[in-house]
């Protein structure tokens, strides 16, 4: 992982993760209550969805993000897990009252890994996937959901406004996991971040700016460079559980 978030064990820079966390949600939230009812009607970025529904999305997601920092805290299920039905019926509400619904859920989320007491951050949680993961993981997931589906709202926000550090994160757990499964990429430059990653032992290189990069990988922009190579590898079904990997549902270890 970067060194500029935790990497096993919770350090001194948990709490600018958290700040990272809570300006993501304020831009995102701010984009969602400048929509008119027709606005979040309309189709989002992503196929077959409105950005009511992308919206109900990151509220359900921040609900069971929640609900698993509590786990993390208590060690105890705090009742049933959100219903993912919920999205379904929240993607049809009014804009302001969807807005408030996205508030609110993020709110609860950022309050809650604020109080979360230091050793808690190491226990595993169980993602709903079945895999396992530090709670610390949960930072950083709910960074990716506000940034990947702020952009997918359609809005005006695109990947250069992506923070730096949120970018050099996901690359790393990015390229990294691909790495692992042998993705015929020889390796990526982040020419702006002045980062390399090898990949792979075979296939091209690419080069870009991090924030381009990341949006071929997570299959939000088509690749783009002044050399770019003939053919190029379709990218994976992104996210990709992350390496290295802490384990399943029912795991031993």
């Amino acid at each position: 992982m970067s060194p500029d978030f935790p990497s096993g064990t919770v350090g001194a820079g948990l709490g600018d993760v958290i700040g990272d966390v809570v300006r993501s949600a304020g831009r995102l939230t701010a984009a969602a209550a400048g929509l008119s009812g027709t606005a979040v009607r309309a189709p989002s970025g992503l196929p077959d969805r409105t950005r009511g529904q992308v919206l109900a999305h990151v509220a359900y997601s921040a609900d069971a993000y929640t609900w698993m920092l509590e786990l993390a805290r208590t060690g105890r299920e705090p009742g049933p897990r959100p219903d993912p039905a919920r999205v379904a019926r929240d993607a049809v509400l009014p804009a302001g009252p969807l807005a408030e619904r996205l508030r609110e859920s993020l709110g609860r989320f950022t309050d809650g890994a604020r109080a979360l007491p230091a050793p808690a951050w190491e226990r595993l949680v169980p993602a709903l996937a079945g895999w396992c993961h530090p709670a610390w993981y949960l930072l950083l997931r709910a960074l990716r959901e506000l940034e990947t589906h702020h952009l997918d709202l359609g809005t005006g926000y695109g990947t250069e406004r992506w923070p730096d550090r949120y970018v050099r994160w996901a690359l790393d757990d990015t390229l990294t996991t691909l790495g692992a499964r042998r993705f015929p990429l020889a390796a990526v430059t982040a020419v702006d971040l002045g980062r390399r990653w090898p990949v792979s032992a075979e296939g091209p290189e690419l080069s870009g700016e991090g924030h381009r990069l990341l949006g071929w990988l997570t299959g939000r922009l088509p690749a783009a460079g002044p050399r770019l190579p003939p053919a190029l590898p379709t990218p994976l079904p992104w996210p990709q559980p992350p390496l290295p990997g802490w384990g399943r549902l029912g795991d031993d270890g």
